[in-house]
């Protein structure tokens, strides 16, 4: 049986099989290589998203001295202004702060209300890989759905919408297990280059506000909700960066799911009203997030061992979402599935905020797909990234047979 080896090649092809050993032997593990505390089964990951004696940072309570950790090199300082002060990496009062104003922009009536335009872009993508016979699925419909929704939402013009995906993908290398000097630096210059971008067009909105949620951040700010230009900037990456992430790997991991399970994929075809419990079954059976982390700000104790101040959790989400106490025949894929409280999406005050628009957006690419190329095949095996936390592929060529 594989071993947890986030950088092994056969561990990230298929990492469930290492999810249930770790699961098998207990409640918590030390993991040396990152010096963190692995939780593998639901109800404990459950737990401990909800658990305010764990925070997203620990820079609202203690020093880097205090808490025993030694604060990043001088040279990655860009990115983490960026990261610091986006509100998955803030804590109350400051993430609450900010997470009300940003909620504006995604209560139900609002996100109803892009439905109409998510499906027609998303219909219009899939008739352009329907005319070429087929394409890469990633870059033709997974990508460009998700980035252009977010962007008309923050009001980023089409013509600057180009480097977006790049600065994206730059900025979460950081995210990774120990990220190596050349990702820090990528991450480092995308951040420059974005929050530069932004302060422009954070200016552009003061002298003429839009429609759109960055003009709506300066109003509110001006209103006396003391919003700081660089957390009007760090909000608007995030909401990038998290705002398609997800979306696009659960939409490439989902499809490659249903090639490998034909006879769900044909129960699909035959029924599109499985499209919403197929997108719930999809990032349960492969979770586009697979590790998300916390740092202990009050010590606790999981199942007799105390995890100390100052250590770091990882929350394994695709081990919980894989827990047989929690899933019926967890490794088998199952669009019926009724009961799936897959915690995909996180859960407590970091529960992710843009998952009612990700649903809308997988329901409107997968219903798109399903009635327009109702033929679509796998061209060839996909390659996956060398990424362990956000899990997807290199790309998914398609073709219409």
């Amino acid at each position: 049986m594989a071993a947890f080896d986030p950088w092994d090649p056969y561990f990230l092809a298929d990492p469930y099989p290492a999810y249930a050993e770790l699961r098998a032997k207990g409640r918590v593990h030390y993991y040396e290589p990152t010096n963190q505390w692995l939780v593998p089964q639901h109800a404990d990951v459950s737990a401990l998203l909800r658990d305010r004696r764990l925070g997203r940072t620990y820079q609202h309570r203690f020093t880097h001295e205090d808490f025993g950790r030694t604060a990043p090199p001088a040279a990655h300082e860009p990115f983490h202004t960026l990261n610091d002060h986006g509100m998955l990496d803030l804590e109350p009062p400051d993430h609450t702060r900010i997470r009300r104003l940003v909620s504006k922009a995604f209560t139900p009536r609002t996100v109803e209300q892009l439905k109409p335009y998510v499906a027609k872009l998303a219909g219009e993508l899939v008739d352009r890989l329907v005319a070429a016979g087929g394409g890469d699925l990633l870059t033709d419909v997974a990508e460009p759905l998700p980035v252009a929704v977010i962007a008309e939402m923050l009001g980023i013009p089409e013509s600057d919408r180009a480097p977006l995906r790049p600065w994206s993908a730059d900025i979460c290398g950081m995210y990774e297990l120990n990220p190596s000097q050349e990702t820090a630096a990528k991450a480092v210059r995308a951040s420059v280059e974005f929050s530069d971008y932004l302060r422009e067009l954070i200016a552009e909105r003061r002298k003429e506000p839009g429609d759109d949620l960055i003009s709506g951040l300066i109003a509110a700010h001006d209103e006396g909700d003391r919003l700081t230009e660089q957390e009007m900037i760090s909000t608007a990456v995030l909401l990038l960066n998290a705002g398609h992430e997800a979306t696009v790997n659960a939409t490439v991991n989902g499809w490659w799911s249903l090639f490998r399970n034909p006879d769900q994929l044909a129960a699909l075809r035959a029924d599109h009203s499985l499209v919403p419990s197929a997108i719930e079954e999809l990032m349960r059976y492969d979770t586009p997030l697979q590790l998300f982390e916390r740092w202990v700000l009050d010590e606790i104790e999981i199942d007799g061992t105390t995890i100390p101040r100052g250590a770091e959790i990882a929350m394994l989400f695709g081990s919980a979402n894989h827990d047989p106490e929690v899933f019926q025949a967890p490794e088998k894929l199952d669009l019926t599935r009724k009961d799936n409280p897959h915690i995909s999406f996180s859960a407590g005050i970091h529960y992710c905020i843009g998952a009612p628009l990700a649903r809308i957006e997988l329901a409107a690419s997968m219903t798109a797909l399903l009635e327009k190329a109702p033929t679509l095949t796998l061209a060839t095996d996909p390659e996956r990234k060398p990424n362990f936390v956000i899990r997807g592929l290199e790309g998914l060529d398609v073709r219409i047979a």
